[in-house]
């Protein structure tokens, strides 16, 4: 891992620093600081001229701040000469934003990718964007992963002779499928109408569940009103017990207690391309690494190798 150089921003440092110990290389310092009038300034405190750098930033709260944080340290790697800048991005919120469904209203996805693209990102790595379009916003390489054979190999420790993946939508169940592939067990899916940020219906679901043990899978839970509701079906339809999995937690406006009260929820499982505040966490909650597969996708980036191999399903 020679001419390589990897900052991280205020983020997720934990995330970043676990990634470098994986890659046996130093995770640079970056000095941020914040001028009279509230306006950002960064400083990336280690050599870029002519190295492959690469910039450790998940969009999580405070989004716009570490949005903004984000595009200057490209805009600094630039600056310094940098032979090429890779973002490394666990988390895109923006990604949501990803079609025009109103009037008016902006596709905030593809207009923040252009900016990165603007301030300098040569690539992008990300995990588990929020649709397959949002690739498409970015006008540079974009290296796609996703954190289904970290979650099937938690999963592969359980009883599984009963289980069935259940995807809260349609839209997750090409993902909900290749993980039950995985686990060697049925899918099912619920049939999902969104009508605001925070209010979700689900009629039915489609698939055999009553009796069985599910494992829900979804990319991200934020408030988790669409879980939430599915469990309500769930429920209903006599299911023996319920484990939640996926890949972002972002887990906002105590999303994680309402789930953990549950009395069907066995067992909630994330991975850390999101923090979890050690005060929010609860004793059903178990958060997943993925700073090994990350490593992975940027020792292969760095040293031109394929990177394919890390979505193989096993």
């Amino acid at each position: 891992m020679r001419d390589i150089a990897v900052f991280s921003g205020s983020a997720h440092p934990e995330l970043a620093a676990e990634v470098c110990s994986h890659l046996g290389v130093p995770l640079h310092p970056v000095r941020v600081s914040r001028f009279a009038n509230d306006c950002l300034e960064v400083q990336l405190q280690a050599n870029c001229r002519e190295r492959d750098v690469y910039l450790i930033q998940p969009l999580v709260a405070p989004v716009q701040e570490n949005l903004v944080e984000l595009l200057l340290m490209l805009d600094a790697a630039r600056g310094a000469s940098a032979a090429r800048t890779t973002v490394v991005m666990p988390h895109y919120a923006y990604a949501r934003s990803d079609k025009k469904d109103a009037p008016r209203i902006s596709i905030g996805g593809r207009l923040v990718a252009d900016l990165m693209v603007a301030a300098g990102a040569s690539r992008v790595l990300a995990m588990t964007l929020h649709s397959p379009q949002v690739h498409g916003f970015f006008s540079v390489p974009v290296d796609h992963l996703h954190a289904l054979r970290e979650l099937a190999a938690h999963f592969r420790h359980s009883d599984l002779s009963n289980a069935v993946v259940v995807s809260p939508d349609l839209g997750n169940a090409k993902e909900a499928a290749a993980f039950a592939r995985m686990l060697g067990v049925p899918v099912a899916a619920g049939a999902k109408q969104r009508f605001s940020d925070d209010r979700v219906s689900i009629a039915s679901v489609i698939g055999e569940v009553a009796g069985r043990d599910v494992i829900v899978l979804d990319d991200e839970i934020a408030k988790g009103s669409t879980v939430l509701e599915l469990l309500e079906r769930l429920r209903e339809l006599g299911v023996a017990s319920v484990r939640v999995a996926c890949t972002h937690g972002l887990f906002s406006s105590g999303a994680l207690g309402r789930l953990g009260a549950q009395p069907e929820v066995r067992e909630i499982v994330c991975t850390n391309t999101v923090p979890v505040p050690a005060d929010d966490r609860t004793d059903k909650l178990t958060v997943l690494s993925i700073a090994p597969a990350l490593a992975e996708a940027m020792r292969r980036i760095h040293n031109g190798e394929s990177v394919s191999a890390l979505f193989d399903e096993n």
